[in-house]
């Protein structure tokens, strides 16, 4: 099993930054790749952000250019840089890996944190 622990959520004014971070725990090595997810308010939880263990990232259209999500295998964890925030931007972030146990590939979620953006 990995278990993920999230941080660095708050509150942040519009055109602000909020770096949050990811710390997995468990079977580090089956990990095969690590991303952030978001989920407003009456809303489905979306894909924000992943990496693969190969290095390749892949990025909502919403966060192109202004997201940037980062990866440090010695610590066994995954970032999000979040540069010139919106209002749109609130939401419940989620931490995601996925990691292979035999022929299966496993999702496991950190518990969520919050991060608003307002004036």
């Amino acid at each position: 099993q990995v278990q993920l622990v999230e941080s660095g959520g708050g509150l942040v004014q519009p055109g602000g930054s909020l770096r949050l971070a990811c710390a997995a725990s468990g079977s580090i090595s089956s990990i095969v790749a690590m991303g952030w997810y978001r989920q407003a308010p009456g809303k489905q939880r979306d894909l924000v952000a992943t990496t693969t263990s190969g290095g390749s990232t892949n990025y909502a259209d919403s966060v192109k250019g202004r997201f940037t999500i980062s990866r440090d295998n010695a610590k066994n964890a995954v970032y999000l840089q979040m540069n010139s925030l919106k209002p749109d931007d609130t939401a419940v972030y989620y931490c995601n890996a996925v990691y292979k146990r035999a022929v299966l590939h496993i999702s496991s979620w950190g518990q969520g944190i919050q991060v608003t953006v307002s004036s």
